[in-house]
């Protein structure tokens, strides 16, 4: 009977685990890669394969490490006396707390720490089961909550400083300059130098001990990392560099990609006669092209039925002037310091629920599955009334093939740069566009050569994420599943190398199918991207982010991102190049975390463990 209790028990619990390290996903690491879709460096699905690849890799050679301060390190084994059933129970209702909170956090987009959530779960779950008094609240040798507490200023600071350091090199070798272009392009392999020396030591650095990095001598760890730094400085120098050159120099708008292994050569290609502009991308923020269109009446999903509901209400009231305008016009007149209307507040509304109908106008024109949901879900609305009428319930059993597709493909066709765009004319908007004035617009053929450091940079942060996060998801995972399969409280050792992988394939597919969820709402919503700022913003993040796990420290991606933006912003040379709303909302949201989850996770394991036996 025991035994059996025990696997529905791991059941459920590996249910939540995987449920938080799915939300861990959709909320931390959407941020992660927000900078660099939002900088225009990758598209959203290239970020997509991009974090796939390197959140594996991170945490299937060095994740494990913070695994034992999240299994171990705030509830001490010897507090369960030795029951095992107890020790299961907990890591169960600490990941349903976690998942929980982060779930409704990611629903309605709002940014929290999976790491916190699932810490102060853990606590929570800890005064529940075995008292205050056996929870590590202190330091506990860097494992215990006063450690991992810490890094909610620490990180964020830390952040702050190194992305602010590089942006700075970056500004005062290139951007300052009167001709910045040739600055950008000659010294390309000088920050190709950082970048691949940065890189290459969070990975070696106290590395994965099954490759015996944790044990390799300083100057091993120094002429590997020089090494392969000064071998990508030199790559770059012989390849990039005159392929840049006849790009945004000689304005050769002939130029393939592919033709970069030409390498030197390229020095001797002549540029088209007719050459007048380098052929780069456009790398501002917000394109208006297409934003004047108006949505014409639709009768489908629920984005539009609400909107026509809005609509409605707008016109019944015939005593209000703002009711006979325009959600555009309407939104446009507000009133920035003063709190808007009640139908201020419906032409809001309907304002972004008309962006978002044009999002899937165009994914209704689409082939393939996502075409196929999207249309049918347009073509079969739900009626008036309840779900149990019987038309409804036509429509539903109509309905749920293609919104399985949906949730599944969703993601794939997001438009982060569009969900922006919506917001034009809100208070929102016209608060970023103030920020947005106080920050310099560089050139586009000056950003377009750190688009390719920002690549490397943001692979860099997804290892780093992988290398810290997935030790934080497993750690309840693996506790769990050494309680149930030995029967036994479980001793401190290594995590097997399946459970990791099973839990960052779950962080990348919750990041795919979800995190635009996050990626709208972070995207260049605290200051002004590019992929000038977005490579230092995210080197500077990476640089935190190992630092903290080199010493089994559990922190947030989120916070290490969001110090790291925050410090570039500040190098604009005003305070008023960031949205201080957004940060101070952030900040909220971080500490309130604590509190919350813990109490969601203690009280979970508070009616479990007290409930009625027999």
């Amino acid at each position: 009977m025991v035994l059996e209790q025990f696997t529905y028990v791991f059941a459920i619990g590996t249910f939540f685990a995987l449920l938080e390290a799915y939300n861990n996903g959709a909320n931390d690491v959407a941020n992660a890669w927000a900078t660099s879709v939002s900088s225009r460096s990758v598209t959203y699905r290239q970020a997509m394969a991009l974090c796939l690849l390197f959140e594996v890799t991170g945490a299937l050679t060095v994740g494990a490490r913070t695994a034992n301060t999240i299994r171990y390190g705030i509830i001490p084994l010897e507090a369960f006396q030795g029951n095992a059933g107890v020790q299961l129970l907990a890591f169960t209702c600490a990941s349903a707390g976690a998942a929980t909170w982060v779930m409704w956090c990611t629903r309605n987009s709002a940014h929290v720490s999976s790491t916190y959530s699932l810490v102060s779960s853990i606590a929570g779950v800890g005064v529940a089961a075995v008292g205050a008094r056996n929870v590590q609240w202190g330091w506990n040798e860097g494992q215990g909550l006063g450690a991992i507490f810490g890094g909610l200023c620490i990180a964020p600071i830390m952040s702050g400083i190194f992305a602010s350091i590089i942006f700075m090199l970056v500004k005062l070798v290139v951007h300052v300059r009167t001709n910045p272009v040739p600055w950008a392009v000659w010294t390309s392999p000088f920050f190709f130098l950082i970048a691949g020396t940065i890189c290459t030591l969070s990975i070696v650095f106290r590395g994965s001990p099954k490759l015996g990095l944790d044990e390799k001598p300083g100057w091993y760890i120094a002429a590997v990392t020089l090494g392969v730094g000064f071998g990508v400085c030199l790559l770059s120098a012989i390849f990039f560099l005159p392929y840049v050159h006849a790009k945004v120099i000689k304005k050769d708008y002939t130029l393939e990609l592919w033709q970069i292994f030409k390498g030197p050569l390229l020095f001797k290609r002549p540029a088209p006669a007719d050459a007048s502009s380098a052929n780069v991308p456009n790398y501002a923020v917000l394109q208006h092209d297409g934003e004047e269109e108006t949505v014409s009446e639709v009768k489908g999903d629920a984005s539009t039925m609400e909107s026509s509901m809005l609509e409605s209400d707008l016109k019944a009231d015939s005593s209000s002037d703002n009711a006979k305008r325009s959600a555009a016009q309407v939104a446009v007149d507000i009133d920035p310091t003063g709190p808007p209307g009640l139908h201020d507040q419906y032409a809001y509304k309907r304002l972004l629920l008309q962006a978002r109908e044009k999002h899937h106008a165009s994914l209704r024109k689409k082939r393939g599955p996502l075409g196929w949901a999207m249309r049918r879900l347009h073509d079969n609305p739900f009626g008036a009334g309840a779900i149990y009428e019987l038309y409804n319930l036509r429509a539903l059993m109509i309905r749920l093939p293609p919104m399985v597709i949906v949730a599944l493909l969703y993601g794939f066709n997001y438009d982060i740069h569009k969900a922006q765009v919506g917001v034009l004319g809100t208070p929102e908007g016209r608060r970023m566009a103030k920020v947005y004035a106080h920050a310099p617009k560089y050139q586009n053929e000056v950003e377009y050569l750190y688009s390719f450091v920002q690549i490397l940079t943001a692979c860099t942060a997804s290892f780093a994420h992988g290398a810290n996060d997935v030790g934080n998801a497993v750690g309840v995972w693996a506790g769990m599943y050494s309680a149930w399969s030995s029967g036994v409280v479980g001793e401190k050792e290594d995590v097997p190398l399946w459970q990791i992988a099973v839990i960052a394939l779950t962080i990348c597919f919750g990041f795919i199918t979800y995190g635009y969820n996050i990626m709208k709402v972070m995207g260049n919503k605290l200051t002004y991207h590019s992929p000038s700022r977005g490579s230092s913003m995210e080197m500077g993040a990476a640089l935190t982010i190992l630092f903290f796990s080199q010493f089994s420290l559990p922190t947030s991606t989120s916070m290490c991102i969001t110090g790291a933006t925050v410090g570039v912003g500040l190098c604009n040379g005003t305070f008023k190049a960031v949205n201080w709303q957004r940060v101070g909302l952030l900040f909220f949201s971080w500490v309130m975390t604590i509190p919350i989850a813990g109490l969601i996770g203690g009280i979970i394991m508070g009616i479990t463990l007290n409930a009625p036996s027999y």
